[in-house]
């Protein structure tokens, strides 16, 4: 029985992407640890620890310059002289990099070295800052790595240019779990109980409210249209998030606006919204706007990065640069001005989304595994 270590900065990142594949890989005899920093409630901690076989608290941090990696670095070669694995899935670019660091010892013996890049931040029209610093750890690293997996198509492309890495691959993504958005009720129904009228228009965003994010230009578009009808709901907390609720009073917003917060339960939004808005700067694939997709709805998306995979201008939605306001306030005023666009949209998205389903993603990653070993 083969046995694979998960490595990731947070635990919150396994509990909440990784489920399926552990499950997939359990399902097929192998033994499953975990290494990362414990981030989770009690009750999700618990749930964390009945899927795998050991759980181990790494103080991973974000920031590579924390003191904090240093410890973390110490303790995870402890757990790999003490476990002996036949494999490292690591994830996150800290978790990543350390990993690929202290396992080298043990690769030497026959260990392998999975990297999952989730989006690389150097890309076309990335900062020359993130040239020189991640792509040089990235190309220092690749000689410490087995097999990288990157899960979108241009990340895909510039690893087999820039990288020498022997197994590339592609995926669509980590999964989606979509028998969580399932929602039995009526759009209306659910509409009414939010107290929103049958004239409303709903923009629905999801993610942490920072610059990359991205959530200014749909203000500012929402400004450009002075639609009363047209309502934005943001779902999600960050650092950005008050700096938002003071344009949104500059902007005269107040009406139209709602910041919903952390919440559970997502599903009834997204079925009770007209349209998704995700104009991020950069996202290496963006889960949130397939989720969408596959509860019917269109898309409205920057043309960067990893969302170009699956945001086609004038089928799944529109698509505009990230900065440019006016280009959203049109695309918006479109859907707006017909529901059978809307709906038509919609159709296509539900159609398109079904390759990231979970158990399919979940099949790929064990294929990549065991050809690996």
């Amino acid at each position: 029985m083969k046995k694979v270590l998960y490595v990731a900065t947070v635990q919150s990142h396994i509990a909440q992407f990784h489920n399926v594949s552990i499950d997939a890989l359990k399902a097929k005899g192998y033994i499953i640890h975990v290494a990362a920093k414990d981030n989770l409630k009690e009750k999700e901690t618990l749930s964390l620890s009945q899927s795998v076989e050991k759980v181990f608290n790494v103080p991973f941090e974000r920031s590579p310059l924390s003191i904090n990696n240093m410890k973390a670095y110490k303790k995870l070669k402890q757990i790999l002289k003490k476990e002996q694995y036949d494999l490292i899935y690591c994830h996150t670019p800290v978790g990543g990099v350390l990993s690929r660091l202290a396992g080298q010892k043990y690769r030497k013996k026959g260990m392998k070295i999975i990297y999952v890049s989730h989006g690389f931040h150097f890309y076309k029209g990335a900062p020359k800052k993130n040239w020189v610093i991640y792509y040089t750890i990235e190309k220092l690293m690749a000689k410490r790595t087995d097999a990288l997996i990157t899960i979108n198509k241009e990340d895909f492309q510039l690893a087999k240019q820039k990288l020498k890495i022997e197994n590339i691959h592609h995926i669509d993504g980590i999964g989606v779990d979509f028998s969580r958005l399932k929602c039995d009720e009526n759009k209306a129904d659910i509409r009414a109980k939010l107290g929103f009228a049958e004239s409303d228009f709903i923009l629905l965003s999801v993610g942490e409210l920072n610059n990359n994010k991205n959530n200014m230009v749909v203000l500012q578009a929402m400004r450009e249209l002075k639609n009363p009808n047209i309502k934005y709901l943001i779902a999600g907390n960050g650092s950005l998030r008050e700096t938002l609720e003071l344009k949104v009073k500059e902007f005269g917003l107040e009406n139209q606006v709602q910041f919903l917060g952390y919440i559970r339960g997502l599903s009834k939004y997204l079925h009770a919204a007209d349209a998704f808005c995700f104009m991020s700067y950069r996202e290496g694939l963006g889960l949130a706007a397939i989720e969408a997709m596959y509860c019917g709805l269109p898309i409205l998306t920057s043309n960067m990065h990893g969302i170009n995979d699956y945001s086609i201008d004038g089928v799944t939605g529109y698509k505009c640069d990230p900065s440019d306001y006016v280009a959203l306030s049109n695309a918006i005023q479109c859907l707006y001005k017909s529901q059978n666009l809307c709906k038509q949209m919609g159709e296509n998205n539900k159609i398109a989304a079904n390759k990231y389903e979970a158990n399919l993603i979940a099949k790929r990653i064990c294929d990549i595994i065991e050809e690996v070993f």
